[in-house]
């Protein structure tokens, strides 16, 4: 890792040598490589694209102009305003896909009247979780691209609702389009990846007027900037393997979430062939794989206006914001 601006480094951890970024310039939201620290304008239609997922699609071809490219001045990192790196067309998430956060649930939600001993609960949930990983198939729900928000704006917390809750997860960004693709072609289709913090108004979780319906995830997880992304959109040929990322999330300075990608239920090849056997996954878009153990629900706690949230992913950079109060 090359030396990194001070300011930069606070805002933003370890910076990645190489990534792409969107940022804000005089009302608009503009394209950029981040190199060494220092973000530099990238003309898209030099490249004959038309749109920003045109680089992911077509990243093979343009990459190595884009490289070769990104070596004016530039301008520091810090100096810059982000937006999300992403703009994609569909948000895919995947839910109880950690192995140690379900059977960590599994045991929390254990009866009173249960004769088992706690330990003998643990061991039930860890061969469930292992017959699922093996025989099963991954959990999906949808989220409105309109959620994903720039990695430092401000959270609005929706006054109708005390009971809003983090979820840090590493997202990955589809490069070329997959749709019905196998697990040993899935990773052939991910471009790279980038941080999302997907949050969850709890209460509204579940139907209380019809519980037969079961969940109402548009309600819980769709309010305006409830997916901040980011700050960096970094490719997947820069970075390790995808089981091997290790997260944080920290609220008000004392940690939350702590985990590694080595404990997901169902790994990228196994979520990216599950997905597109439903829907075509188009460049650009968003798979996010599942938020670790360290929710404040199972903590009894939840966010409130002037807190302020750091998550990191290795390899992805640093997002840092802060919760304001919102409209009802």
């Amino acid at each position: 890792m090359p030396p990194e601006d001070d300011a930069a480094h606070l805002a933003h951890g370890p910076v990645p040598k190489f990534a792409l970024v969107r940022y804000e310039e005089d009302g608009r939201t503009l394209p950029g490589v981040l190199t060494e620290g220092r973000v530099h304008a990238l003309d898209l239609a030099s490249l004959g694209l038309s749109c920003f997922n045109d680089l992911f699609e077509h990243w093979d071809e343009v990459a190595p102009r884009i490289r070769e490219a990104a070596h004016d001045a530039g301008r520091p990192l810090e100096a810059v305003t982000l937006a999300a790196p992403v703009e994609p067309r569909q948000l895919l998430q995947t839910g109880a896909n950690y192995r140690t956060h379900v059977i960590g649930l599994v045991v929390g939600h254990r009866s009173p009247d249960d004769p088992r001993s706690v330990e003998e609960v643990r061991e039930a949930a860890a061969t469930m979780m292992d017959e699922r990983a093996a025989h099963g198939d991954p959990y999906f729900f949808i989220g409105l691209p309109q959620t994903v928000a720039a990695p430092g704006a401000d959270l609005s917390l929706p006054a109708s609702s005390d009971r809003h809750d983090w979820e840090l997860e590493l997202a990955a960004i589809i490069g070329t389009p997959a749709f019905r693709v196998s697990r040993e072609e899935a990773m052939d289709h991910v471009w790279g990846y980038t941080i999302v913090n997907d949050i969850t108004t709890r209460d509204l979780v579940f139907r209380k007027d019809m519980p037969e319906i079961g969940t109402d995830w548009y309600r819980a997880k769709n309010s305006p900037g409830f997916n901040p992304t980011g700050p960096f959109a970094v490719p997947a040929g820069d970075l390790p393997a995808a089981d091997s990322f290790t997260l944080r999330l920290d609220v008000n300075g004392e940690t939350m979430q702590a985990a590694s990608t080595d404990d997901l239920l169902f790994g990228l090849p196994a979520l990216v062939s599950a997905a597109s056997q439903t829907v075509p996954l188009l460049p650009g878009d968003l798979l996010l794989t599942g938020s670790p153990a360290g929710n404040g629900q199972a903590r009894g706690i939840f966010l409130r206006p002037g807190d302020e949230l750091v998550g990191s992913i290795s390899g992805l950079g640093t997002q840092r914001f802060r919760c304001v109060e919102g409209d009802q």
